[in-house]
């Protein structure tokens, strides 16, 4: 409780401080009773949904994330046009204290705010404002066909121009539009690979997220067929469950969900993907991750009946596995696909010219393609979302890597 008293306090505090550019900015009352009207409705919403509203464990519903993600853009224009707003109240403060002891001014005033800084200040704070109201319209399902050329020295001469499909982090309980959903199935399917990758979180929390979405997933295609592993959140290990046989219950119904669909689940397991007499090793281990996440999988195990000279790619769901574990198996693994980090769903990129978001102070292989000892990994950005409900600037994203033999 005392928790959220502090938390609307500060809330508080921080719209009556954009309030006061607002007003050197404009005259109009209306104004400032859209801003208070929008500020007190987002707070008032956030705060049911996250207390009085529906309940469902620790679940994160959509509900929920669209009350954070209305938040989130709130506190964003606040803040930006906060820490513009306070540079210039230091300013106007040390003016005056040095007006009042040099002997220019008889009483200690603050001089007025500038109106051209404070327009400055709310043009600042509108570009994270829009960003984020965009991405939760339209950047989530702003899907993105990624496509690399990796070269190999010992590719089996059979699979040179071999090309591989991967997505990962679907999290099909945060859809909420139909069509898109379809249109980026068929976006998949133009691809026409020889094989579709899915490395992990089919589902926020429960298998019956998929439900509605399964149908459209069954029609995935591919030459060599499609296979999955699993992520974090498909153990529902962010559920409070009622029984532990309830959560054993629905992680076993989402496997055998994935093979309704036509997905071969990889549990710490391996297949030979064949052509001629040439053939691939493809290793599938549960998520292992580092900082509290899961550690089922097993890299031993699923490389069991694999030979160490086999070309193999990994799926992983976690980059950590990659970086901790794998780079220094005493297999080489010559192509690992991985998702997890999402971006954090926020970013800027420009191909060539820049790379960034905030998710790289946690995770250092974070998005796209990483060269590591002669191994190659792919990070993908995720097909989905979760939390915030929307993308600014780190788009959705459908991998196709197309291997090729070195000359």
């Amino acid at each position: 409780m005392l928790r959220w008293i502090i938390f609307i306090v500060v809330y508080i505090v921080m719209g009556l401080y954009t309030l006061q550019a607002l007003k050197t900015v404009t005259r109009y009352p209306w104004v400032y009773y859209l801003f208070i009207t929008v500020a007190v409705l987002v707070l008032g919403n956030f705060v049911y949904q996250f207390t009085l509203g529906e309940e469902e464990g620790r679940v994160l519903s959509r509900s929920k994330s669209y009350a954070f993600g209305f938040l989130l853009t709130v506190l964003s224009f606040q803040l930006v046009t906060i820490l513009f707003l306070f540079s210039e109240d230091i300013f106007r403060f040390f003016s005056s204290v040095y007006f009042k002891f040099s002997g220019r001014s008889k009483e200690f005033t603050l001089p007025e705010r500038r109106k051209f800084l404070s327009m400055i200040g709310l043009g600042l704070a509108a570009i994270p404002f829009g960003a984020l109201l965009y991405g939760m319209y339209k950047g989530k399902y702003n899907f993105k066909v990624l496509k690399y050329n990796l070269e190999f020295d010992d590719l089996p001469e059979a699979f040179d121009g071999y090309q591989i499909t991967q997505i990962s982090d679907v999290h099909s309980g945060s859809f909420d539009n139909r069509e898109k959903i379809e249109y980026a199935i068929d976006l998949i399917n133009k691809q026409k690979s020889d094989v579709i990758l899915f490395t992990g979180d089919m589902v926020n929390n429960k298998a019956e997220e998929m439900l509605p979405w399964s149908d459209l997933f069954s029609t995935l295609e591919a030459t060599d067929g499609k296979f999955s592993v699993l992520g974090n959140h498909d153990y529902g290990d962010y559920v409070d469950w009622e029984t532990e046989e309830a959560k054993h219950k629905n992680l076993e119904d989402l496997k055998a969900l994935q093979r309704d669909m036509g997905f071969d689940l990889l549990l710490n397991e391996n297949r030979y993907l064949q052509k001629g007499e040439d053939k691939i090793a493809l290793v599938g281990v549960e998520n292992w991750g580092r900082g509290g996440f899961k550690k089922a999988g097993d890299l031993k195990k699923a490389v069991a009946n694999v030979n160490q000279e086999d070309f193999k790619i990994l799926m992983s769901h976690d980059p950590s596995h990659w970086e901790d574990v794998v780079l220094h198996d005493d297999y080489h693994y010559h192509l690992t696909l991985s998702g997890h980090t999402h971006g954090m769903q926020f970013g800027i990129e420009i191909p060539g010219w820049v790379k960034w978001s905030p998710v790289k102070w946690r995770y250092k292989y974070w998005a796209g393609i990483y060269n590591e000892l002669g191994q190659y990994i792919n990070v993908n950005r995720g097909f989905g979302f979760l939390g915030y409900p929307g993308r600014v600037g780190i788009w959705p994203e459908i991998t196709v890597i197309t291997l090729k033999k070195r000359a």
